[in-house]
């Protein structure tokens, strides 16, 4: 059943909208649910992005929605069917991180995120696709195979989250949960043409995102949020996530968005990086975006007084990356504590630079990566692999650097759809904020979707 009564059609319809049909009474939870079942079991055949199946439950959760009638209405994501990233815990399934060892290792409870999206009313419908250890820009492992990109299936949906964002650019579901410490959402939603957001560090707990068998310790640099079809959903999934764990003793209390129109807003458009090349694909795009700001009334410039050192930057964050991923690795080369230590300076230094910047801008615009997605690569030696960016040869480990300028300062990120390259691929960009400012990215994104320049 792709559309459910009432005209909605829910194959298109936004996470948003589904709920308010459903809490109208013009779908009801099973409906939508049925139908994302419908959608998956008919699309995901060549694309596999939904690797892990709970359908059962799935149908039960959604005519427990509906039995509870009045009782369920009133909750932001009543009856939104929906998959999370396997890395994400699910009661009674496989968190493997795409390793084989383990692929039986049992998993009681769900994750914090989980746990509050099903109480918004969302209904879990699996897990989608990582790469191995989550350590990609694909998403292809030796239990769940490869993932394809919806536009072209000869190309990366992106990665970790690349299942994430092909089930959701596919139009199996309307919302995703996915994860970030290297692009994972970012990446993702510009190679399939979606939208993401990675939260300001620290604001949606990680708790039930763990590397299998440890002990839910919260990772530097590392988030989970939404992918979804539309900047509101994203908006409304952050909502129902963000806050702290019970017993922490603290509250969110995060700033309202800074303007309420694009016309007001100061914006620095970065199209290059000293560390990592841009192909032109993606700064014309760009470029446009930002011409197109200007004849809203935004105030646009290139630069911004005490902007940090971009490739100094990169330097610390690519040590905190390594320290982090190499963790228990048998050939790992660990650092000392005060080698750590010195990195946190480094990165607290660039923190304040960027709250220095933010006072004479709002948002920054920049590419999320150097390329549209780009075709499928087995070779296993990610330091050997090679991007074509402006028919030259660049080292595929570079393109961390776009991420990077918002991961190391824990800087919120949304990532929105822009463009499309000539050969019809996806062109997206993200939208950088001041610390802990996410509802400005968020509302920034919404603003763009409105005046028809994203989607």
């Amino acid at each position: 059943m792709m559309s459910g009564p009432g005209d909605l059609d829910l194959s298109k319809a936004t996470a948003t909208e589904t709920a308010r049909a459903v809490a109208a009474g013009t779908v009801s939870a099973l409906e939508a649910c049925d139908a994302a079942i419908a959608r998956i079991e008919a699309l995901d055949g060549p694309i596999n992005a939904v690797v892990v199946r709970d359908f059962d439950r799935a149908r039960a959760a959604a005519k427990g929605i509906d039995a509870a009638g009045k009782a369920a209405t009133g909750k932001p994501l009543l009856g939104v069917p929906m998959t999370v990233k396997e890395s994400n815990n699910v009661a009674g399934l496989p968190t493997t991180w795409g390793m084989p060892m383990f692929k039986d290792l049992p998993i009681a409870g769900d994750a914090v995120t989980v746990a509050r999206l099903k109480a918004a009313g969302a209904v879990i419908l699996g897990k989608t696709n990582v790469p191995v250890v989550l350590a990609d820009w694909q998403a292809v492992n030796p239990i769940y195979g490869r993932t394809a990109n919806p536009h072209d299936l000869s190309r990366t949906p992106g990665g970790s989250s690349g299942g994430s964002a092909a089930a959701v650019a596919a139009g199996m579901v309307p919302l995703e949960l996915g994860s970030d410490i290297g692009g994972s959402i970012r990446v993702p939603a510009h190679f399939c043409g979606i939208y993401g957001h990675k939260p300001s560090h620290g604001v949606i707990p990680l708790m039930g995102h763990d590397f299998p068998g440890s002990d839910s310790v919260d990772v530097e640099l590392a988030v989970v949020g939404p992918l979804a079809r539309s900047a509101e959903d994203l908006a409304v999934a952050f909502d129902v996530m963000a806050g702290p764990l019970p017993g922490s003793g603290w509250k969110l209390d995060l700033p309202p968005a800074r303007h309420a129109t694009l016309g007001d807003y100061r914006v620095l458009v970065l199209d290059s990086h000293p560390s990592a090349a841009t192909d032109a694909s993606l700064r014309g795009p760009l470029n446009a975006l930002a011409e197109a700001l200007a004849r809203k009334g935004a105030k646009v410039t290139r630069t911004a007084p005490g902007l940090p050192d971009l490739a100094a930057a990169h330097r610390t964050y690519m040590a905190m990356l390594i320290a982090i991923t190499t963790r228990g690795a048998p050939d790992a080369k660990p650092i000392d504590a005060h080698a750590w230590m010195n990195l946190l300076d480094e990165q607290m230094r660039v923190t304040r630079a960027w709250r220095s910047v933010f006072r004479e801008i709002d948002v920054v615009v920049m590419p999320p990566f150097g390329t549209a997605a780009y075709p499928h690569d087995d070779n296993p030696d990610q330091d050997s692999r090679r991007l074509l960016i402006d028919g030259v040869e660049t080292p595929y480990g570079d393109q961390l650097a776009w991420p990077a300028v918002a991961t190391l300062p824990h800087l919120p990120a949304t990532a929105v759809p822009v463009a499309k390259t000539k050969a019809g691929l996806p062109v997206g960009v993200q939208i950088m904020g001041a610390p802990f400012e996410d509802r400005t990215t968020l509302a920034f994104a919404r603003l763009l979707s409105r005046e028809g320049l994203s989607g």
